[in-house]
């Protein structure tokens, strides 16, 4: 699989249409010094799909550099069980493991889970199957949701719950279970995903399902049947302590707009978000308005503080200036990526310098009201000061949206894509 990142947005999602002879599904077991379970493993996976799954299938083994007999294992199953082949990685790392084999992996639907089938295979077809239909992007199991039964210690599913209550609450993630061995991808997902994610040990699955939701992408959870292993060889100290800087890493490239997952993008039809396709119907205009909103609230307010701590050595129209200056900047950055969805530097000095000419059309209002106001009333009071501001920059802001969305953030025009003739 070649790692492109050129631009353009994902192609609208399809049915995968079987290819004679070739694998649907690809599923990776990542290993590690595991010559016990390998060959019980691989056999039962492969007895499951050969009874239960409707396409064809591969399962490759994804040796992390392991220092036993596990390769000898691999190589004799691949060997002798059809359908089955073995990679071998000299460097250690799950997520290294799977995004080598993925990426060189032609199976329209990738998939992985853990040598010690924790998971009850019974959830492999439900899993898999939104992808091949072209319902998801991806999916997970869950050990997480009200109808999965778990048989696990206690200490195990404390950390487990931690771990996604502190997900949701630092990085805003909303599928439950970011640490379940059991996941799919479609490939051409995969393609324009992989690139992205950095991690190559265990925060490599839960920083791709970060990424995927910010971009949109459809994540289908299936609730499992889940048994702990108790010869796991997972370290839960140094796991824990990986995955927090992982955490911080990832918070911050989504803070200041470092990834461009607009290469994620599904066109209207798999994303409702996105309603570019519909004639004379503007493109998330409710969203915006919203998010306008209330980015203008914080703005009015973090402006309004402003001006009254400059107002304590300056004029009123020095201190109108400074403080609407200072919230412009502000303001510009935050609806550029949070309001119009525009992520990354591309064009971000551009869109700064645009803004500040939308401030001055905000700053010849409020000054103008100001001058107003002083020409009325010789010494006006504080409050009677803020409250004609207050009605200025309503007129400002609304204005100033329209600016926003038609002269800084125009709508962009989705390209017609080319009829597919093969």
């Amino acid at each position: 699989m070649p790692t492109d990142t050129s631009s353009g947005a994902l192609p609208a999602r399809a049915h995968l249409a079987p290819v004679p002879g070739e694998p649907v599904l690809d599923v990776v077991i990542p290993v590690f010094n595991e010559e016990k379970d390998l060959g019980p493993c691989v056999r039962r996976l492969h007895d499951h799909l050969t009874r239960t799954f409707p396409y064809p299938f591969r399962i490759t083994i994804a040796d992390n550099a392991s220092t036993d007999r596990t390769p000898e294992v691999a190589a004799a199953l691949a060997a002798t069980v059809d359908g089955v082949r073995s990679s071998r990685l000299e460097e250690k790392g799950r997520g290294r493991a799977l995004r080598t084999v993925w990426s060189r992996s032609e199976a329209p639907v990738l998939a992985y889970m853990d040598v010690d089938l924790s998971t009850d295979l019974n959830a492999l077809l439900p899993l898999v199957a939104p992808l091949i239909s072209g319902h998801s992007d991806l999916a997970i199991g869950t050990r997480l949701a009200r109808s999965s039964r778990v048989v696990r210690g206690a200490k195990r599913e404390f950390v487990s719950r931690a771990y996604n209550l502190l997900l949701r609450s630092s990085l805003a993630a909303r599928f439950s279970d970011a640490q379940c061995g059991f996941k799919a991808i479609r490939r051409e997902v995969a393609q324009r995903l992989l690139p992205l994610v950095e991690d190559s040990g265990w925060f490599f699955d839960t920083e791709m399902l970060v990424l995927a939701e910010r971009a949109g992408l459809r994540i289908h959870e299936v609730p499992v049947d889940w048994v702990d292993d108790p010869d796991s060889t997972v370290h839960i100290v140094s796991t824990a302590t990986e995955d927090l800087k992982g955490m911080w890493r990832v918070g911050r490239a989504l803070a200041v707009g470092a990834l461009p997952l607009d290469r994620l993008a599904r066109p209207f039809g798999d994303d409702p978000r996105d309603r570019s396709a519909l004639p004379g119907v503007p493109r998330g205009l409710a969203r915006q308005l919203l998010g306008f909103c209330v980015i203008g609230v914080l703005s009015t307010l973090g402006y309004l503080a402003l001006y009254s701590l400059f107002r304590l050595g300056a004029g009123p129209q020095l201190a109108n200036a400074g403080a609407l200056l200072v919230s412009a900047v502000a303001n510009t950055a935050a609806n550029r990526r949070l309001t119009f969805g525009v992520r990354g530097r591309e064009r971000a000095v551009r869109h700064q310098a645009q803004g500040l000419v939308v401030f001055g059309v905000g700053l010849a209002l409020t000054s103008g009201s100001l001058a107003a106001l002083g020409a009325a009333t010789h010494r006006p009071a504080h409050s009677t000061e803020l409250a004609v501001l207050i009605t200025a920059n309503l007129a400002a802001t609304v204005l100033r949206f329209l600016l926003f969305r038609a002269w800084v953030f125009p709508e962009r025009r989705a390209t017609p894509a080319k009829d597919d003739t093969r």
